[in-house]
């Protein structure tokens, strides 16, 4: 799960449904969400934000109807990988390899030589 934290002004103007909408476009267009990342769940968002799950979801809707989620049943909903099913597939890879080597304890930096190196030798 995404550690990427969302959040809703219930002072603001801008209904909830689009603020969430909003700050997931902002996040992925900066980088803060990348490809593949899974969201939070419609029910724990919900509890986070003090959102009623239905707002959730419905933002979660638009944003899969836009191509930017996409929703993978009971396993979640991720930020969408894109057409092309190589770079999708690549993503993936590089997705899972992060989420071990950083489960491992291995920085940033030593994670990218490593796979430098395995790509290298192959």
């Amino acid at each position: 799960m995404t550690s990427f934290a969302f959040e809703v002004d219930p002072a603001s103007a801008t209904p909830p449904f689009r603020q969430l909408h909003d700050a997931v476009v902002r996040a992925v267009h900066s980088g803060d969400l990348l490809p593949g990342s899974r969201l939070p769940t419609v029910r724990g968002l919900a509890a986070d934000l003090g959102l009623a799950a239905n707002t959730v979801a419905s933002a979660y809707r638009a944003l899969e109807e836009a191509g930017i989620v996409e929703g993978r049943g009971r396993a979640g909903t991720f930020v969408a990988l894109g057409d092309d099913p190589i770079e999708a597939s690549a993503r993936e890879i590089a997705n899972r390899a992060a989420r071990e080597l950083a489960a491992l304890g291995v920085d940033r930096a030593r994670a990218l030589t490593l796979v430098g190196e395995a790509f290298d030798a192959r």
